[in-house]
C-alpha cells in the first residue's frame, strides 16, 4: 500500500515537473477570485450572479469580494492567495492603483484581468499587460448623444433653446470618455457649445447627481428645454429629478442614461414617461460570464485571454426595453 501512494505521489511530482508551467493540474481545484468596487450594485450583482453560472459550468469555486477601497483590495489579493486561488477578475474602486495591484498579483503569483475599469499607471496610461474587458466608453457616449439629437430633432425642439446638463464625474476615465461621447456628437450636430453646461458630481450616485443639476438648473434658467447625460443611470436619474423639481416634465427633457439598471427599469413601469427618455443597456453577462471563463481556461492550460475585449450596448426606451433585453441575452424584469 505505501509502494502504491509513494508510486502514485511520485507520477504526480514528475508530471507537475514536465508541465513547467504555473498551471493548475488536474487534480488541483480552481478556485477565482472575483473583486468589485461597489457590491451593493445591481450591475455588479448581476455580474457575480453570471460568474456563479461560469464556476458552476466548468466545475471552478468562485469567491466574491467586495473591494471599495484600495486598502481592501490589497487585503482581499492576499486573502485569496492564503486561500490558493490561481487568478481573480477585479473591478478596482481606483484605477491609479494599478501598478500597486498588478505588483501585489505578481508577488503571489495570481493570474489577473480586469473588468469594466481598465487599470492605469503613474502616468495615466491603460497597463496593457493585464487581459481586460470593458466597454467602449466614448463609443457608448455617442450612443447616447445620438439618442437624445434623434429626439430633439423628432420633437421639433431649437437647439439654441435647450440646455445639455452634462453630469460629470473626472476621477473615472470611463465618465470622462462616456460624457466626451455625449458631448461631442451633440456638438457636431449642431448644438451650441455654450448650452452643454457642465455638473461636477461627488460621487457616483443619483444623490449628488442630483445636487450637481441642481446648481446647473439654477444657474440656468434661460432654457426651455433639457437634456442630461453622464456615467450611468444614476446620474441622469439625479438630474432628471431635479429637472422635476423645476417643472420640467416629460414634455420638456430628455435624459438618456447608461447601463439598463433596476433604477432604469422602474422609471420605465412608472405609469406615466418622465424626463428620463432612454437607456444605454450594456449587459452585465459577458462581463461576469466571459471573463470567468478565460480566466479559468488561462488557469487550467495557459492560453492568456485577449489583451482587450470591447462589448457594445443597445438604446432602449420604454416602448422597446423588453425587446432589448431579450437581444442582449436578459432575462425579463
Amino acid at each position: 500500500m505505501k509502494r502504491r501512494l509513494f508510486l502514485t505521489l511520485a507520477a504526480v511530482a514528475t508530471g507537475s515537473m514536465l508541465a513547467g508551467a504555473p498551471m493548475a493540474q488536474a487534480a488541483d481545484p480552481v478556485k477565482i477570485g472575483f473583486l468589485v468596487k461597489q457590491p451593493e450594485e445591481p450591475w455588479f450583482q448581476d455580474e457575480w450572479k453570471f460568474a456563479e453560472m461560469a464556476a458552476k459550468a466548468k466545475g471552478f469555486t468562485l469567491v466574491k469580494i467586495g473591494a471599495p477601497s484600495g486598502e481592501k483590495v490589497m487585503s482581499a489579493i492576499d486573502n485569496l492567495a492564503a486561500q490558493k486561488a490561481q487568478g481573480f477578475i477585479i473591478c478596482t474602486p481606483d484605477v491609479k492603483l494599478g501598478p500597486g495591484i498588478v505588483a501585489k498579483a505578481k508577488a503571489h503569483n495570481l493570474k489577473m484581468m480586469t473588468v469594466d475599469d481598465r487599470l492605469v499607471d503613474g502616468s495615466g496610461k491603460p497597463i496593457d499587460s493585464v487581459p481586460h474587458m470593458g466597454i467602449s466608453a466614448y463609443n457608448i457616449g455617442q450612443q447616447v448623444g445620438k439618442g437624445i439629437t434623434d429626439e430633439i430633432k423628432k420633437r421639433g425642439w431649437d437647439m439654441k433653446e435647450v440646455g445639455a446638463i452634462a453630469i460629470t464625474y473626472e476621477q473615472l476615465p470611463t465618465a470622462h470618455d462616456r460624457v466626451q461621447g455625449a458631448t461631442d456628437v451633440l456638438l457636431k450636430a449642431g448644438f451650441p457649445k455654450a448650452n452643454i453646461i457642465s455638473a461636477p458630481q461627488a460621487k457616483t450616485d443619483t444623490e449628488n447627481a442630483f445636487n450637481a443639476a441642481n446648481i446647473a438648473l439654477t444657474k440656468n434658467p434661460q432654457f426651455k428645454h433639457w437634456v442630461a447625460y453622464g456615467l450611468n443611470d444614476e446620474a441622469v436619474l439625479g438630474a432628471v429629478r431635479a429637472a422635476e423639481g423645476r417643472g420640467f416634465k416629460a414634455d420638456n427633457m430628455i435624459g438618456i442614461g447608461i447601463g439598463g439598471s433596476d433604477s432604469a427599469l422602474s422609471e420605465f413601469k412608472k405609469p406615466n414617461p418622465t424626463g428620463f427618455y432612454g437607456t444605454v443597456i450594456i449587459s452585465p453577462k459577458r462581463h461576469g460570464e466571459e471573463t470567468s471563463e478565460l480566466m479559468y481556461t488561462w488557469i487550467t492550460t495557459g492560453k492568456e485571454p485577449p489583451k482587450l475585449t470591447l462589448t457594445q450596448g443597445m438604446l432602449a426606451t420604454r416602448e422597446n426595453v423588453g425587446q432589448v433585453r431579450e437581444q442582449m441575452g436578459l432575462a425579463a424584469k
